[in-house]
């Protein structure tokens, strides 16, 4: 699993230096590994901060935020737009990701 954390860091790291949007999946591993946006890393809405410099370090970078209901991405959105990101959409749930971004997020 660690490895693929780590490989999965290095594409989204490389995905922000082309300015490629970052999503991030903030919910838990679980729900993740139950269906997930093809482009979308997990990072648990309580770990957002302690993992985003590994994973954006522009913070103008173009960041969307899902989780289930978009109450855990409107938490992990205001965590990281109080360490000065300044781009970051919280989406809502899974299902309105893949509606209003379709083949963009996939």
């Amino acid at each position: 699993m660690k490895v693929i954390t780590a490989i999965a860091l290095l594409f989204l790291s490389a995905a922000s230096w082309a300015g490629e949007p970052v999503w991030l999946d903030v919910r838990t591993p679980g729900e993740f590994n139950a269906g997930h946006l093809e482009a979308a890393i997990n990072v648990p809405h309580g770990e957002v901060v302690d993992q985003i410099s590994s994973l954006v370090e522009d913070k103008n970078a173009e960041i969307y935020l899902y989780c289930r209901s978009g109450n855990r991405a409107g938490i992990a959105k205001r965590a990281l737009e109080s360490e000065g990101y300044t781009n970051v959409t919280n989406v809502g749930g899974l299902s309105d990701a893949r509606e209003k971004f379709g083949a963009m997020a996939e």
